[in-house]
């Protein structure tokens, strides 16, 4: 809350050419603040000589961090099929509750979803909760968002993981304003803080030069979502026993007013790049767009999916689904083939976990070169027919 004491207030204007929002008038030559346009920046605050205006924050709830236990993970589905990253996060998950001490949940939202409860135990949860409802048939962010708050301010988890996946990334930030805690996005690593015993969250930042560590240590639950592709799944044990709880989410009161029309696949993918195992990506050197049906050529030889560089999506070469790297997907192929790929660091941090890397560039000196297992220095035009005539 911010507020002018009249008392105090001289008239100097100072306060109004230190606001950047033109919140501040002067009425009656006193200070009168627009609570609309004012962010609580405190400018005017430190710009006032006669501490004519305060700003009184209120104090924060103690959280009471015994209250809370368990590590959660949201189990993505569509069509009634698990999506590929909750098993990664079940594999992550199952070491952090054990370090803890504590148990791994699955949270299952849906309709007509219960047929998948059994899969998740065996990925390794102890519990799954499940919200099958109508309303949760097609992913929509405001049911999902509402299920999960709910769910978290009954439960009390201590930590909460979703896929960086487009589902991911569109509710769980609404899930973290909802709860008042802190969500760090796109994660490649999670690890328990010894002494602490707080989630370190680690992911690439300042365009992936740095890897930062986050915490989260003031707020619970601590929330990140995680991309696909960086964590090991465990190897499914169909014997494992849990425990599954159905709880019911009232829909009343909530307020949507968006629907789902329909889910339009991009028919340009033929395979999924997220999960083949053979990757034919280009970058800059493809050099224009009607140069990748070369690309395309050595992609159906090899029954690959089609990956690109930032460079080639911003130059609308190909559509950004194909874009590998930080501001793209994180993949982990059997082989990748980087075609005029100079090997930027961001688009390093979507493809280098790949088993083997084949890199054919001109510049011999391209960063590529360094993640390679295999480098060609060559020009691309002419080392390409030359491989698919071999093939």
């Amino acid at each position: 809350m911010i507020k002018v004491i009249n008392e105090k207030c001289k008239g100097c204007e100072l306060c109004i050419k230190s606001c950047a929002f033109g919140a501040i008038t002067m009425v009656n030559n006193l200070a009168v603040i627009d609570l609309d346009k004012c962010t609580l920046c405190g400018a005017c605050v430190s710009a006032c000589p006669f501490e004519a205006i305060v700003i009184k924050k209120k104090e924060k709830a103690k959280i009471n961090r015994s209250e809370y236990s368990g590590v959660w993970i949201f189990a993505e589905q569509k069509n009634n099929e698990i999506a590929a990253v909750v098993f990664e996060l079940l594999g992550k998950g199952r070491e952090l509750a054990d370090k803890k001490n504590t148990e791994l949940s699955a949270i299952l939202l849906g309709h007509n979803v219960g047929n998948l409860t059994d899969e998740l135990i065996a990925a390794g949860a102890d519990k799954v909760i499940v919200v099958d409802d109508p309303k949760l048939a097609d992913f929509l962010d405001l049911p999902y968002a509402k299920a999960m708050s709910d769910l978290a301010k009954k439960h009390k988890p201590e930590i909460i993981l979703s896929g960086a996946s487009v589902m991911g990334r569109s509710f769980i930030p609404r899930v973290a304003i909802t709860l008042n805690t802190g969500l760090t996005a796109d994660c490649t690593g999670l690890e328990i803080d010894n002494e602490k015993g707080i989630l370190l969250q680690t992911r690439p930042a300042f365009g992936g030069n740095i890897m930062a560590t986050i915490i989260t240590p003031n707020h619970l639950p601590q929330m990140a979502t995680v991309r696909h592709k960086v964590m090991e799944e465990l190897e499914k044990d169909a014997s494992r026993k849990g425990e599954v709880i159905n709880e019911i989410i009232d829909f009343s009161d909530m307020k949507d007013g968006s629907k789902f029309l329909q889910f339009v696949k991009d028919e340009t993918q033929t395979v999924n790049l997220t999960e083949a195992d053979f990757v034919v990506a280009a970058g800059r050197g493809i050099k224009n767009k009607e140069n990748f049906t070369l690309v395309e050529q050595l992609a159906k030889k090899l029954d690959a999916a089609i990956g690109a560089s930032r460079a080639a999506v911003d130059a609308e070469w190909i559509s950004y689904p194909h874009q590998v790297g930080q501001t793209g997907k994180t993949i982990k192929p059997k082989i990748y083939f980087a075609l005029g790929i100079s090997g930027a660091i961001q688009h390093l941090a979507g493809m280098q976990s790949s088993d083997y890397i084949i890199a054919i560039n001109k510049d011999a000196d391209a960063p590529i070169f360094k993640v390679a297992d295999l480098g060609i220095v060559g020009d691309i035009f002419e080392v390409i027919p030359e491989l698919l005539k071999k093939l």
